[in-house]
């Protein structure tokens, strides 16, 4: 043989004994599963609610309770907007906000 082929050979046997190794390495046993955590368990299932129907017969339900007031900058901002909108200006803006914001 020549000596080419010789060490075609020795390469080709060297590099297929690394890779073998290699993916030995990757090996994982069957002990290794034993370590590792226990899965959590699972969540419970979702609450289903039946959503209750309106009635036709039924009356109304209205709800009598005011609105809850806005804060005293938010009622004067909002005097503000509604005078400018009205083509008021700026003395006659400010009167208005005083009257309507309180």
């Amino acid at each position: 043989m020549s000596l080419m082929r010789r060490l075609s050979i020795c390469f080709a046997l060297l590099a297929t004994l690394l890779v073998g190794q290699a993916a030995h390495a990757q090996y994982v046993s069957p002990g290794a599963a034993r370590l590792a955590p226990p899965l959590p368990a699972p969540p419970p299932p979702p609450k289903i609610e039946v959503p209750q129907v309106p009635q036709f017969d039924a009356p109304p339900r209205y709800n009598y309770q005011p609105l809850p007031r806005s804060s005293f900058s938010d009622r004067v901002t909002k005097c503000l907007d509604d005078a400018a909108a009205a083509g008021l200006g700026l003395a006659d803006r400010g009167t208005y906000a005083r009257s309507c914001a309180n």
